[in-house]
């Protein structure tokens, strides 16, 4: 009896070092779209932008195969944690509440967050006095979400979507006063769009990382260290060799990172 106990004792302890030490040929991102230009369809229908392309990179340069699974915002963790697929690449903000959920990579790039409103808009520095009565479009459960609402969610009407293009669309009908998105996918939206009839309001926002973390990173699950490991190991490659900054440049000019 006891040397049965101790082979199935020796057999767990090994899958549990083969489970710990699992080789990955293929990665599943969970990814939610559009948020032009980090991730978002091409007219044919084919997954694009700058997370898409930094991933596939990531995934080349180990060796790997790479799964794009689309996932909406509010179920990307639980997606995760319920094993949907291995990894979120999806502009996910750092910081320290999900980082009680999840293992994040390096960060891959550090955008700030602005104010959009059409050109004609009244509003020159979006505050407590000038947003009084107004209504602001967001991305619900995103970082600007949280910091909207904290800070304006008694003086104005906060209206939340699922997407951006959501928002741009009630945006161009007039319905909202004022956004405010990651500045890349405001760009992206409604300074490049055909109608153009918008602007940046205000000073670009960084801080307080309480809300607006430390960059975008790659999430993963907590015990999924190794992974981690493996794609800061491979983004700091692409750093190194030219590859992230080719990358970069096709979606946001000059590199300075």
């Amino acid at each position: 009896m006891k040397r049965l106990l101790g082979v199935t004792l020796l057999g767990a302890i090994l899958v549990a070092g083969a489970a710990e030490a699992r080789e990955y040929d293929k990665v599943r991102f969970g990814v939610d779209v559009p948020y032009e230009p980090m991730e978002y369809r091409t007219p044919d229908g084919e997954l694009t932008g700058f997370d898409i392309e930094l991933g596939n990179a990531l995934c080349a340069e180990m060796e790997i195969e790479c799964e794009w699974i689309v996932q909406g915002w509010d179920g990307i963790i639980p997606g995760l944690l319920s094993r949907k697929y291995d990894a979120i690449m999806s502009s996910m903000t750092i910081n320290d509440e999900r980082r009680e959920q999840v293992l994040f990579s390096d960060p891959y790039i550090t955008p700030p967050s602005a104010w959009f409103a059409p050109a004609d808009s009244n509003i020159e520095t979006p505050n407590a006095e000038a947003l009084e009565g107004k209504t602001i479009g967001v991305q619900r459960g995103t970082l600007q979400d949280n910091y909207v609402t904290d800070n304006f969610g008694d003086v104005a009407r906060v209206s939340r979507y699922a997407t951006a293009d959501d928002m741009v669309l009630d945006m161009d009908a007039g319905r909202l006063d004022i956004v405010f998105l990651d500045f890349p996918i405001g760009k992206a939206t409604l300074l490049d769009s055909e109608a153009g009839n918008y602007q940046v309001v205000g000073e670009m926002i960084t801080e307080p990382k309480k809300y607006f973390g430390d960059g975008f990173g790659i999430a993963f699950r907590q015990r999924d260290e190794e992974l981690a490991a493996k794609f800061n190991e491979a983004l700091a490659t692409l750093k190194e060799n030219g590859t992230y900054n080719e990358i970069y440049n096709r979606y946001f000019g000059n590199n300075n990172q």
